[in-house]
């Protein structure tokens, strides 16, 4: 029987990854274990089930420090692995799953791919426009159906983002970018691709791994069957907000000089020089760590 396990990090919000564990709960089960590993990021107040679940075997591992995402989940991933997991799920706890997620996600894996992406929704109500939709479409709004890198930039892009749902949206295909809100990963991919990296601490960790999973031969398969629903909470202070400019200034210099092809690279380089001298404060703080090579945690401090 297949060992399906499923890694979420909490970091100060009990409530949200209880109300996952709930769902997770709600899956349909067939000829698979299903095991769930919430790993505390030392939140102020350690995370503890409410209840007792009868369709998974809960872990809770509480991490001393707080790891950022890709070191806490990265715990997650070494237990499963230990515990001779054959698909590790990287999820937010955030979500709210549809009850077909894990079934339809297995679905997707054959010999050449890696790693299985599912369609993504904002929750109702957490749209970033709301007032642009009619009440039948809340709920419906894509937050992705995919994922694929713009180059020239080197920002990442969700496909689909702030559509209503339709039937372009519904075929199986290979996408370029799987997303840390959630990825089924198959363990070979682990093996011959590493973990997540944490120099990234937070943001650029899932395109990172994306990328080292294609080049080790795997694909990444969209698959718009398996669905859920992200209530994307603000925990980063939104878009725009000290941490942001620190951690996705800092780590799309990282991400653009591992990956990027070598005009991006050049452009990459000019404006990190502008931002060093007219960026806001924590791109300027973000720019002078990259080249100091101050990774993971650095010296963001809020």
């Amino acid at each position: 029987m297949k060992k399906v396990f499923i890694s979420i990090l909490t970091f100060n919000d009990n409530k949200s990854t209880s109300e996952c564990l709930d769902s997770i709960e709600n899956l349909k089960k067939q000829d698979f274990g299903l095991f769930v590993v919430v790993v505390d990021n030392a939140s102020a107040n350690a995370f503890s089930a409410k209840k007792t679940y009868k369709n998974f075997s809960l872990k809770i591992i509480r991490n001393e420090n707080n790891l950022g995402f890709s070191g806490g989940h990265n715990v997650g991933i070494n237990h499963a692995l230990s515990q001779d997991a054959d698909f590790v799920v990287i999820l937010n706890n955030d979500t709210v799953l549809g009850n077909n997620l894990i079934v339809n996600m297995l679905s997707g894996f054959d010999k050449e791919v890696g790693v299985v992406v599912p369609k993504i929704y904002f929750a109702k109500g957490h749209e970033y426009h709301k007032e642009k939709y009619t009440e039948a479409d809340l709920g419906k709004v894509i937050w992705y159906a995919g994922g694929k890198m713009d180059w020239k930039n080197i920002y990442g892009q969700h496909i689909g983002v702030d559509e209503v749902d339709s039937e372009k949206f519904n075929k199986e295909e290979e996408t370029e970018l799987a997303t840390g809100c959630c990825m089924m990963v198959k363990r070979e991919v682990f093996g011959k691709a590493g973990l997540l990296n944490e120099k990234y601490f937070l943001y650029y960790e899932d395109a990172d791994f994306s990328m080292k999973a294609k080049r080790k031969g795997f694909k990444i398969i969209y698959k718009p069957d398996a669905f859920l629903w992200h209530i994307n909470a603000a925990s980063t202070g939104g878009s725009g907000s000290e941490l942001q400019d620190y951690y996705i200034t800092r780590n799309r210099l990282y991400f653009g000089v591992r990956h990027a092809p070598l005009r991006a690279k050049a452009a990459l380089f000019r404006e990190s020089l502008r931002l060093a001298r007219s960026g806001r404060k924590w791109q300027k703080e973000a720019v002078k760590d990259f080249y100091k090579g101050i990774m993971g945690k650095g010296r963001y401090k809020k």
